[in-house]
């Protein structure tokens, strides 16, 4: 590619001598990200396609206008089709061209958005950091970013942030409603449970949410998740059998599954449902949730419960019979506990199921229940006496029942709208 040519492309990107625009700032992940831009290490930022990635290494980089020169910030965004077909030498011609012509006086910060399109970057990035020629975050739509494969090569060198579509005060922030304290919860509760009702519906992709057209973008996102990071990436031949595996989860989402079953069902080999399972976790779709035992190796023959990395997704490209109001709002509080860096595992036996068991460092910190609604005092029953009987086999008495509206407390057993206990605010 000629000089002016690979310079125009990566002028439209920069911020040099010009605004570009950065969208909504997501501080979680910015703070976070230039907090580790502090040490001597290369930032991995992953998630799901259309997570919010690139305006999050945007928003970072503008933050660090106020301490560097425009021109000492590069960014280069390798979904930019007019790269063309990208070679292991791409890295070396861009940052010639940039160093030629932007001429930064102090060290470089570089970002590297969707890396994983450019064959062998990892020694291209290992290179640099050892050589001191740079500081790098690079970013990607897999967890093979973060992969033993990569990992050993950048041993002890990487940080890793990973990005998930907006958690629901990012979301309210997006609606324009903001929530600072107890007192806007309850002067605002009217607005936050109609957000919620739509929050549980499309889910929190940013684009979405601020979308008129939600449906038909979320199954646009569905389809160049499976075609572009899945189908091309592990180079699948039958894509009508990946796309049948990546709907049937969809479809179930919070539901026990095994990859036996799975395959009975869609008629797939076992091995095949394993194998497509894992590629569909790695290009962050779906993640499963573990039965919790002292046992591995029971823990590993379980049956595992899959959860979809947002409702809007399962809700646009799900074969929902009926509405499955419970399911989704146990989604909901999945995707938050795997946010707030949880270690999380349901838990049944032959008489009762709990939804979560959290697990901080060996040891059970909290039960939590999912429910929809326990207007009906048989379910309310059901649900705390089993979450009770659960606490002594399980000997944690920090219980919690969620619902979609109702608050109480019952037998001291704390019940809180999920859309309140999502807000964390005391």
């Amino acid at each position: 590619m000629e000089e002016e040519k690979l310079l125009e492309i990566l002028n439209d990107w920069n911020f040099w001598n010009k605004e570009i625009n950065t969208g909504i700032r997501r501080d979680v992940y910015v703070n976070k990200l230039l907090q580790f831009l502090r040490s001597n290490v290369v930032v991995c930022v992953t998630g799901v396609r259309r997570s919010g990635k690139s305006f999050i290494l945007k928003q970072a980089a503008k933050n660090l206008l106020s301490q560097k020169n425009a021109n000492e910030i590069l960014i280069v965004n390798f979904e930019d089709k007019r790269f063309g077909e990208l070679d292991s030498n791409v890295l070396d011609k861009i940052f010639e061209v940039y160093i030629k012509h932007l001429n930064p006086k102090n060290k470089p910060i570089v970002f590297l958005d969707e890396i994983h399109k450019v064959p062998q970057w990892e020694k291209w990035v290992r290179t640099m950091h050892e050589l001191d020629k740079c500081k790098i975050v690079v970013s990607g739509s897999t967890s093979e970013l973060i992969s033993k494969e990569y990992g050993e090569l950048l041993t002890g060198r990487h940080l890793d942030i990973n990005v998930l579509p907006l958690s629901f005060p990012e979301f309210l922030l997006f609606k324009g409603i903001e929530i600072k304290g107890i007192m806007d919860v309850i002067n605002k509760k009217i607005e936050i449970k109609r957000a919620f009702d739509e929050f549980a519906t499309y889910g929190g992709f940013p684009e979405v949410v601020l979308s008129e057209n939600k449906i038909e973008l979320l199954q646009t996102y569905f389809e160049d998740i499976i075609l572009r990071d899945v189908v091309k990436r592990y180079k699948i031949v039958h894509t009508d059998k990946m796309f049948s595996l990546a709907r049937f989860y969809l479809t179930n989402i919070s539901s026990l599954t095994t990859f036996n079953s799975t395959s009975h069902f869609l008629q797939i080999s076992t091995d095949t449902v394993q194998e497509y399972s894992e590629y569909l976790e790695n290009v962050f779709l779906i993640f499963f949730v573990r039965r919790f035992s002292a046992s591995l190796k029971k823990q590993e023959k379980a049956p595992r419960k899959v959860y979809s990395i947002d409702v809007g997704l399962s809700n646009a490209v799900g074969f929902r019979i009926g509405e499955k109001k419970g399911s989704i709002l146990e989604n909901i509080v999945a995707i938050e506990l795997k946010r707030r860096g949880k270690e999380i595992y349901y838990w049944k036996n032959d008489e009762r199921e709990v939804d979560f068991v959290v697990v901080n460092k060996g040891n059970i910190e909290q039960l939590i229940q999912v429910t929809y609604s326990m207007v009906d005092e048989k379910v309310k029953k059901r649900e705390i006496e089993g979450l009770q009987k659960s606490s002594k086999e399980l000997n944690c008495n920090n219980l919690l029942v969620l619902t979609w509206d109702e608050e109480g407390e019952e037998n001291g057993i704390k019940i809180i709208p999920a859309w309140k206990w999502l807000l964390n605010i005391e």
